[in-house]
């Protein structure tokens, strides 16, 4: 049990299977468990990867997991089903569809299938109830539209995972009940904008990830980031609202076990 005085925090996206981290799982949840990151959730980037995402959900108490295919790969991967990702969401410790989402930056060229892709894991994350797991980069428009025009087929639930993007698409996904998850982007010193859009929000709908192993908030900018790393973005976090760490910690706790209620309900077999 972690120390009252280090308060909890879950690390809502990170990619434990990336090379980056070969050989040192054990280590890693070892250091997050000392900065009070007692849940991470690692997501699988392309389909056919699943199998060694899941094992290390299986094999690490802390860990969950989730699928998908991430827009960046759509054109070069076979695209998934909407019976495919239902079939994965029925592990107990799958708890979410993607990322998916939108990526013009570095992808503009397969924007259709991009697209094709998203709507899929809408759909699978509307039929089997979980929360799908967004990645938008240089594509407000077609987000707002698609996202929008699924909610309006059947409702769902969403974050938009490491929320680097305008002020006016999120507040369109705030007014789809979605949730905003902050990354070590929002500590970086030259993001005041993006600590004012999330000052903005509703706090009962943030979040906090590391998407490690990038995007380490200072001070390890510019190197491997890592889930424990998740509470130093918290504690900026709670500078933009104004609280106390230990209140926000908790308040982002409530926030995630509401939205991946499947981890807030999952208990260990004999535990």
């Amino acid at each position: 049990m972690t120390d009252q005085a280090q308060p909890e925090i879950t690390d809502s996206h990170c990619h434990l299977d990336f090379p980056d981290f070969d050989g040192e799982v054990d280590a890693l949840i070892a250091r997050a468990a000392e900065a009070g990151v007692t849940r991470m959730v690692t997501i699988c980037t392309r389909l056919k990867n699943e199998p060694r995402v899941r094992a290390l959900a299986e094999a690490h108490d802390p860990v969950f997991f989730a699928a998908g295919t991430h827009p960046m790969s759509a054109a070069e991967e076979p695209m998934a089903t909407v019976d495919e990702l239902i079939a994965l969401a029925q592990h107990p410790k799958f708890v979410g569809l993607g990322e998916t989402g939108l990526d013009y930056h570095y992808s503009a060229d397969s924007a259709e299938v991009q697209q094709q892709s998203l709507r899929i894991h809408v759909t699978a994350a509307r039929e089997t109830g979980l929360p799908l797991i967004i990645h938008s980069r240089a594509a407000d428009d077609d987000m707002t539209r698609i996202l929008t025009e699924e909610y309006r087929k059947g409702a769902y639930s969403c974050v938009m995972h490491c929320f680097s993007s305008s002020a006016e698409l999120g507040k369109a996904m705030l007014d789809l009940g979605f949730y905003l998850s902050m990354s070590g982007i929002a500590a970086f010193p030259k993001s005041k904008d993006l600590r004012e859009i999330f000052a903005a929000a509703p706090l009962d709908r943030i979040l906090v990830e590391t998407d490690s192993p990038y995007l380490a908030p200072p001070p390890h900018r510019g190197k491997r980031n890592e889930p424990a790393f998740s509470a130093l973005t918290a504690r900026v976090g709670a500078e933009v609202f104004g609280l106390d760490y230990a209140d926000f910690a908790a308040q982002t706790q409530r926030n995630f076990d509401r939205l991946f209620s499947k981890a807030a309900a999952w208990r260990k077999e004999g535990a």
